[in-house]
């Protein structure tokens, strides 16, 4: 049976790549090293993969979506690519020093067995994760325009509390969260990509590559609420609006989770 991302991702190219600050970050918080080894769980069509690897280190990536990983192929020959599920990974226990996941968390079933497996794989090391949080997306103003949208989209994503009890549960030790706030120059045009440039999601090739639009959009609340976003910039009123949702809480979030050892199996 097809996925979501067999659908939507013969155009993800046009919109999605990987950004150099998120790659920079997620290399630090991975401590990437070249003479590591690590895995990005769920790689879509790898454009971090490819720019952490070019960072150092040899990686392996994995994702569910082989029309996915058949652009990810054609990218890199280096990393090893494979289709899998993320709650049964295809390596042996304690292969990898770190792991990254980036905005991928919300399409999992559940948390545990996904984590439990990243926990499985790492010797030690890192596991890091771009992600945005539940408690972040009620202060979206895309709520205002595509309301049922985002609800049912934050309905998917874990909050910061589940994130934590997740990996606490899975064996690891220290859990660190810092936020991220979309700026002007963000290259990735993933969901609240248009914070600060509402005018993309006017673009339906842009929409077509975010799931939350291409997956979880009435069609008449989209129509709509597209309507109303152009009202809204043309009379000059989404400056209110954008203001009403302001947050410091951040947009999107850096979650690191380290574990200094692999687990005695006994």
């Amino acid at each position: 049976m097809p996925t979501l991302y067999d659908l939507i991702g013969t155009t993800y190219a046009r919109s999605r790549r990987a950004d150099p600050g998120i790659a920079q970050v997620l290399a630090g918080e991975l401590r990437l090293v070249p003479s590591g080894t690590y895995l990005d769980l769920a790689c879509g069509t790898g454009n971090y993969t490819v720019a952490l690897a070019a960072l150092g280190g040899a990686w392996s990536a994995i994702d569910v979506s082989e029309v996915m990983l058949a652009q990810a192929r054609r990218k890199s020959s280096a990393i090893a690519w494979a289709r899998s599920s993320v709650d049964a990974l295809p390596f042996p226990s304690a292969t990898f020093d770190g792991a990254i996941c980036t905005l991928a968390i919300h399409h999992f079933g559940d948390l545990k067995s996904p984590f439990a497996e990243v926990r499985r794989t790492l010797r030690s090391g890192s596991f890091v994760i771009f992600t945005g949080l539940a408690e972040q997306m009620h202060h979206y103003w895309l709520c205002h325009y595509f309301p049922e949208t985002m609800a049912r989209s934050i309905e998917k994503m874990p909050s910061e509390s589940k994130l934590r009890a997740a990996l606490s549960r899975a064996g690891f030790e220290s859990i660190t969260v810092a936020p991220f706030f979309v700026t002007n120059e963000l290259q990735d045009l993933f969901l609240y990509s248009g914070k600060h440039r509402p005018e993309l999601y006017l673009d339906p090739t842009v929409r077509a590559n975010i799931s939350s639009f291409a997956q979880l959009a009435p069609p008449d609340e989209l129509r709509v609420g597209l309507a109303r976003l152009t009202a809204d910039l043309h009379t000059g009123a989404f400056a209110a609006v954008k203001t009403r949702y302001a947050t410091e809480v951040g947009d999107y979030a850096y979650i690191t989770a380290r574990t200094t050892s692999y687990p005695d199996p006994k």
